[in-house]
């Protein structure tokens, strides 16, 4: 993937996440205010992308660039790595923001992480059956 392309993909990948998850961080938490949940939804959002941009970079310098025929398992390898990396920053700032303890913050955390797992297994898999089709006219095996 060029440069372009992976800016675009993680831009892509962050703005549905970010609508998804603002709009269920203040059905879920209501008793927080909306305002603080949608600074700390884009907050969280911000640094993300830049995880993923440098995550992917160097998986695909690891494991190489065929992603059309990377197997589920690579997938679902990949999306826990990607998140391990993550809730090293997000765990703070979630226990900050939203000013509750160190195990509240990590059940909601993995509330997200669940979500996010699920979420970048899809949105990659949609996201590389699709680019294969207007890139390629190889069949997907």
């Amino acid at each position: 993937m060029q440069v372009r392309e992976r800016i675009f993909h993680m831009v892509l990948f962050e703005l549905v996440a970010l609508v998804l998850m603002a709009g269920l961080a203040i059905l879920l938490l209501s008793e927080h205010d909306p305002f603080s949940l949608t600074g700390l939804a884009v907050s969280l959002s911000l640094i993300a992308m830049g995880w993923n941009y440098l995550f992917n970079l160097g998986f695909d310098r690891i494991f190489g660039d065929d992603r059309i025929n990377r197997s589920l398992w690579m997938r679902i390898g990949h999306g826990i790595a990607f998140e391990a990396g993550l809730i090293v920053v997000t765990l703070p700032m979630m226990m900050w923001v939203l000013e509750v303890d160190f195990f509240t913050a990590l059940m909601l955390d993995l509330g997200a992480i669940v979500f996010f797992l699920i979420y970048a297994i899809l949105f990659n898999w949609a996201y590389d059956l699709v680019r294969h089709k207007l890139v390629s006219a190889e069949p997907v095996r």
